[in-house]
């Protein structure tokens, strides 16, 4: 993991969803469709998740200050669980809120063609963009299954990004179905259940999305490979006998804190066992440059 944090994920979202808002939002406008209002409600709330990610990114990328020794790496987390609360209410709630009331006070849908061009012209970008976060997504998790990756990832902008377009990319095939049971049917309640189709498919991402971004953000251990590095490092420098304790603890997208406890020779003295564990952590970071921060203290027993 580089210490520069790719963006480009966010910044693809972010172009998408700006042309896919626009456009359904015309849509909505003259096809008077209550599915149309709710994805162009969902497309905007998601601008504003994608500008949040990026505010979250440039946060956790500021240095460590008095007030903040171990750094703004859990800035992104915050942000991230955020994005999750305003997929919850600014998409989820309302369109189901909007489907109830389009069912209790149903109108006529009209120009169906527009609403259909515009909604498959969506679900091409929607559809393109989930497709892209899903190849990253692929190189990323190399052999570990591609859900249990999604849980175990630390990276929560990448797992919000994907969760929002494969979420709207589901939201737009419901919302083109409902569009078109409410034309060939002459049935606009039709057209307010896919109103709450896409309500309940955002709720559920939201929901998610904001477990697993909340164990982040409480503070969860990193990934394995960084605990399984620090023992063989240890193993294999000279002067230390036994690693006695290993505790991990993801920073941030790029930041990992260390905290060990080993027993070291019993012949060396104080400046022997500092330059011992000096070689450690050099090393140590060479392997695993993830690792910013790390504390070793030399000790008998647990």
């Amino acid at each position: 993991m580089s210490d520069s944090h790719d963006t480009s994920h966010i910044l693809q979202s972010l172009a998408v969803n700006v042309a896919i808002a626009a456009a359904k939002g015309v849509a909505a406008f003259f096809t008077g469709s209550g599915a149309l209002l709710a994805e162009t409600i969902h497309s905007s709330a998601d601008c504003a998740n994608q500008l949040l990610l990026l505010l979250g990114l440039r946060r956790a990328g500021l240095p460590p200050d008095a007030r903040h020794p171990l750094g703004y790496g859990r800035s992104l987390y915050f942000w991230s669980f955020i994005v999750a609360l305003m997929l919850f209410t600014g998409g989820g709630v309302f369109s189901i809120y909007e489907g109830i009331h389009k069912l209790r006070h149903p109108e006529p849908v009209q120009l169906v063609g527009v609403g259909l061009g515009i909604l498959g012209f969506s679900l091409l970008l929607e559809g393109g963009a989930a497709l892209s976060n899903i190849r990253q997504l692929n190189r990323r998790r190399g052999a570990v299954p591609f859900f249990r990756y999604l849980q175990a990832t630390k990276e929560s902008d990448l797992i919000l990004v994907f969760g929002e377009n494969a979420a709207a990319s589901v939201g737009l095939v419901a919302a083109i179905c409902a569009l078109l049971l409410a034309w060939q049917t002459g049935d606009e309640r039709w057209d307010a259940a896919g109103s709450i189709v896409i309500g309940l498919v955002l709720v559920s991402v939201a929901v998610f999305l904001a477990v697993e971004v909340k164990s982040l953000l409480v503070g969860e251990a990193a990934e394995p490979a960084v605990e399984q590095a620090a023992r063989a490092v240890a193993m294999d420098t000279e002067g230390i006998e036994e690693v006695l304790r290993v505790i991990t603890v993801q920073q941030g997208p790029c930041e990992v804190l260390v905290a060990m406890k080993v027993r070291v020779h019993d012949a060396l003295d104080a400046t022997g066992v500092c330059q011992v564990i000096n070689r450690f952590e050099v090393e140590l970071r060479r392997r695993a440059p993830e690792v910013r921060w790390l504390f070793v203290e030399p000790d008998l027993a647990d």
